[in-house]
């Protein structure tokens, strides 16, 4: 066998090798996004279904999860519009400062969230540094490093409700537009399960 068919008999199996690991990979994200999509089905059932004993805070940290899992990030939260104060409260935060940064406020406008929630526009980040809307004053607070984020407003009839935003991406990888559009689907559950609780608190269901 000369040199030459060598070289490609050679070139053909490792292209096998890294197609079959390429195919791999991607039934393994396919089976990851199916029950991504289930639980977000179950989690909109329960949104649907919400009564007085509902607890609200308890699906909120579900929905949160789900994002966060959906797009592979470390870190993230889900605040609320206080329209009394006009302030931003993390209402559900999941990753290394979960236990301290819950009920902490940032003004409205303050930081990438709170220019998302003024403006009612979804963003993504590559490198928060790089950003003249990112505040570090969370970050030097609460001992953390936000390097990327994915920030979506949460949106009801017109009003903005809140913000989710996910931090650091795992494994160091950038997010992309994809990521935004996962997002930006689990903002609309947890507009659609913050605005039935609203009607339910009020009697008005």
């Amino acid at each position: 066998m000369s040199t030459e068919i060598r070289g490609t008999a050679h070139f053909i199996q490792q292209e096998n090798i890294r197609l079959q690991k390429e195919n791999e990979r991607l039934q393994q994200e396919v089976v990851r996004l199916r029950l991504i999509l289930r639980n977000l089905g179950n989690l909109n059932q329960m949104a649907l279904s919400i009564h007085p004993e509902t607890d609200i805070l308890m699906l909120l940290d579900q929905i949160l999860q789900a994002a966060l899992d959906s797009i592979q990030a470390e870190d993230g939260s889900l605040l609320l519009v206080d329209e009394e104060t006009q302030e931003l409260s993390f209402v559900v935060v999941h990753g290394a400062v979960r236990t301290k940064l819950v009920g902490h406020r940032i003004p409205l406008g303050m930081g990438i969230a709170g220019w998302v929630a003024q403006h009612a526009e979804s963003v993504v980040v590559p490198n928060v540094q790089s950003d003249p809307r990112f505040s570090s004053r969370v970050d030097q607070a609460f001992h953390f490093k936000t390097r990327s984020l994915v920030c979506v407003p949460i949106v009801f009839s017109g009003r903005v409700l809140g913000v989710i935003q996910a931090l650091n991406k795992s494994n160091r990888k950038e997010f992309v537009n994809a990521d935004l559009l996962m997002l930006n689907v689990v903002a609309q559950l947890a507009a659609a399960a913050i605005a039935r609780a609203e009607k339910v608190l009020l009697g008005e269901e």
